[in-house]
């Protein structure tokens, strides 16, 4: 079984760019699982501020829960964008 971080080099070298949205998804868990709650402000940015959201919304899972989370949006999207 792959660890998180292989997963994460895997999901870096798709050879198709995700949706936006499948983007975000990674995004909210990947940062949940590094960086812990988010504590920055609401950029203004609507680019960053859609990140920021994505992230938000994973506040207060573990790191251990949010790694499983990503493996699992890995799992549901890598067929399509391998």
């Amino acid at each position: 079984m792959l660890t998180f971080e292989e997963i994460v080099e895997k999901a870096k070298n798709f050879s198709k760019v995700p949706s936006k949205e499948d983007f975000l998804e990674f995004y909210g868990y990947y940062k949940q699982a590094t960086a812990g709650d988010c504590d920055t402000e609401e950029p203004e940015d609507e680019e960053k501020k859609a990140r920021w959201n994505a992230w938000k919304s994973k506040s207060g899972q573990t790191a251990e829960d949010a790694k499983a989370h990503y493996i699992e949006v890995y799992k549901k999207y890598a067929a399509k964008y391998e």
